[in-house]
């Protein structure tokens, strides 16, 4: 039984793979279900963001089973075991805290990353498939990433893929005081980019969602615009920039719209900024003239500079890392070595509960108190005592002297002189 973890993420897939293999947070009761379902599989969770996919497992096999789950989930992906990277035990550890940390992230040190790693170790627990080591594993992981952001500058000047966004906008397009911008969804990362655009102070804020009263919340509070989704097409000739997050599992932006729009801005340019997964801009957007369209892929060249001013610290928060995953992997093995011990005293609680028990209702029955002790400890001798016996005859008619040695280190015989105590 072995500790896995095995996904794909932004540094081995493009988006339009990882975009296949992303689960919404409604679909993953059911993928846990059907993972713990799988025979190898004791223990499961599911982590799923727009820049990776990841399943964290203890498994009775070489995760093979998990791998072969994933590449035919939702669809068949038969190219996708190419692009998978596989941990196990100590590297396996490793991998989560540095996610949990954000040394894993596009973004270096970027904070919604332990949320959502948080959000995974919830999920499995309310679907009944986070078991002791994995539980253990994650709370590890979350005191990890809280040491290294105490303990370091990792999460100083906060960064995340919303505000790298509104960077490249505000460099490579327009002024944003000039510009309108049109944020489509109304989650977390909307949420930031939204709060980006107001520093930046962005001449005019449309906030388009499908459910309304999200967009009416969102728009309120940052002096925006609320629109339905359904009514999108009509608004995008308004806006000079575009900006998508949702957790929809089709293309919210089409050509056609697109296309229409920039007819009614006399083809002054657009920038759409795609930060979903799956995407929410269709892919052949990007064929309009005067349309300039970005995935998360493409910030890139933004983040670099973020990698730069965090490096030393990053350097820093990979020695927590490691200290913490000597620390775990340490724990845990002491945790395996007294497992044979915890299930001694288990038997011997069990056997002494159920004798017990008996010898109560023969006393209540009115038998002789004499009677019932002798019962008592005659009977819980030979439970106790059943196991190991047969085991050291077994070993003494096939010649197993290693299990011979093992009893007399239990049992060392002891010289009836010195029990005398006349």
């Amino acid at each position: 039984m072995s500790l896995f973890v095995l996904g794909i993420n932004h540094q081995t897939a493009p988006v339009s793979l990882r975009e296949r293999v992303a689960f919404s947070a409604q679909a993953v009761p059911a993928a846990l279900a059907a993972l713990r379902a799988l025979p190898p599989v004791r223990e499961v969770a599911l982590l799923s963001t727009c820049n990776r996919t990841e399943l964290y497992a203890v498994a009775d096999d070489d995760g093979r089973a998990l791998g072969d789950w994933l590449a035919t989930h939702p669809d068949d992906l038969g190219d996708l075991h190419a692009y998978l990277y596989r941990h196990t035990d100590a590297d396996a550890v490793r991998h989560l805290f540095r996610v949990a940390t954000g040394l894993d992230s596009l973004v270096l040190g970027e904070p919604q990353i332990l949320g959502q790693v948080k959000d995974a170790w919830a999920s499995a627990r309310a679907a009944g498939s986070l078991g002791s080591q994995l539980d253990r594993l994650f709370q590890h992981a979350f005191s990890t990433a809280k040491r290294a952001r105490t303990d370091t500058r990792i999460g100083a000047n906060p960064v995340s893929v919303a505000s790298a966004a509104v960077r490249l906008a505000q460099e490579s397009f327009a002024r944003l005081e000039d510009s309108t911008v049109l944020l489509v969804g109304a989650g977390e990362t909307i949420e930031l980019a939204a709060r980006h655009l107001v520093q930046a102070r962005t001449k005019r804020l449309l906030v388009a969602n499908r459910t309304l009263a999200h967009a009416q919340d969102l728009a309120s509070r940052h002096g925006g615009v609320a629109l339905p989704l359904t009514e999108l097409d009509r608004h995008l000739g308004e806006a000079d920039i575009v900006i998508c997050a949702t957790a929809s599992r089709e293309p919210v932006v089409l050509k056609q719209h697109v296309a229409a729009a920039l007819a009614t801005r006399k083809h002054r340019p657009m920038l759409l900024l795609d930060l979903a997964v799956p995407r929410d801009v269709a892919a052949d957007v990007a064929q309009l003239r005067d349309v300039f369209l970005y995935t998360v892929d493409d910030l890139e060249r933004t983040i670099e500079d973020n990698r730069r001013s965090r490096r030393e610290a990053a350097t820093e928060a990979e020695a927590i890392v490691e200290l913490q995953v000597a620390r775990f992997v340490e724990t845990l093995a002491a945790s395996t070595r007294t497992e044979p011990l915890k299930r001694l005293r288990a038997h011997g609680e069990a056997a002494r509960a159920e004798v017990l028990a008996k010898a109560k209702l023969q006393l209540a029955a009115g038998e002789q108190p004499d009677a019932v002790l002798d019962f008592l400890a005659h009977t819980l001798t030979n439970r106790l005592l059943h196991a190991p016996t047969v085991a050291l005859r077994e070993a003494a008619l096939t010649g197993n002297g290693e299990l011979a040695r093992a009893a007399d280190k239990l049992f060392p015989a002891t010289d009836p002189a010195a029990d005398d105590t006349t």
